[in-house]
């Protein structure tokens, strides 16, 4: 445990699996309390709580459906009444949902790629800022993508539109936000091997060309991400905000 976090309250939605649960496990090592959202994976957060717990950290999963203001607000409380406040909010929770071209595409699929993305990071962060409001070191850190620069795989076209919006929603939050004292930067993730995501929706092929196609020449790990987080939510990050961090192995720009 480094204790670069030490006693920092923090909160990570989709952090059952995959990136959300290394950046949980990312900020406990480091020091911090945690609250571990999930929105189906309960057995998965469970095991991701027990983990912080053994890393000598207060945690708790918390179930709560992102699409939902009511489940989101509930979210909040819970996690505030947990930990006693809010120091750091990580709105890791998303989904491609699906593979789908625009011309097959219902309104109803749009709707939900775009609820469950940036629907998702406007409903968890505006519940969040009264609590972050009264903290000493208030963090808000959202999740980009690599889509967002290149429009994404195949079929993916509103997941990238979605995670294009999370760019600019950081930005423009992080001048809302301030003269609080709030700071909100964003993390955009290339090819993150083992995750849920590619192994879901990704061939192995496409996965040997996104990692042939990274000029560093490796896939990104989850623990790539999750030191990127870590360092936003430092007290040392402070004079940063409106960021995002490219977190691809130098594959966007070329």
């Amino acid at each position: 445990m480094t204790g670069e976090l030490q006693g920092t309250r923090a909160l990570v939605t989709g952090a059952g699996h995959g990136i959300g649960r290394g950046i949980a496990l990312g900020l406990a090592a480091a020091g911090a309390d945690v609250v571990v959202h999930y929105g189906k994976s309960a057995d998965a957060a469970a095991q991701t709580v027990s983990d912080i717990e053994e890393l000598g950290r207060k945690a708790i999963a918390v179930g709560a459906d992102v699409t939902s203001t009511a489940d989101v607000d509930r979210l909040l409380d819970e996690t505030a009444g947990f930990l006693g406040g809010l120091d750091v909010l990580v709105c890791n929770a998303g989904h491609l949902i699906g593979r789908v071209k625009v011309e097959d595409m219902t309104d109803e699929h749009f709707q939900q790629v775009v609820d469950v993305n940036l629907g998702a990071t406007f409903r968890t962060t505006r519940a969040a800022i009264p609590h972050l409001a009264q903290s000493a070191n208030p963090r808000i850190i959202t999740m980009a993508s690599l889509a967002a620069h290149n429009g994404g795989g195949p079929g993916s076209v509103i997941y990238a539109a979605a995670k294009a919006g999370i760019r600019g929603f950081t930005k423009g939050l992080a001048k809302e936000l301030g003269p609080q004292g709030i700071t909100v930067n964003a993390v955009a993730p290339g090819y993150i091997a083992e995750t849920a995501f590619h192994q879901t929706f990704s061939t192995e092929a496409a996965q040997a060309n996104m990692v042939a196609g990274t000029p560093i020449g490796r896939a990104g790990q989850v623990e790539d991400v999750a030191n990127a987080v870590r360092f936003l939510a430092l007290p040392a990050s402070g004079y940063l905000t409106g960021i995002t961090i490219d977190i691809d192995g130098g594959t966007w720009p070329r």
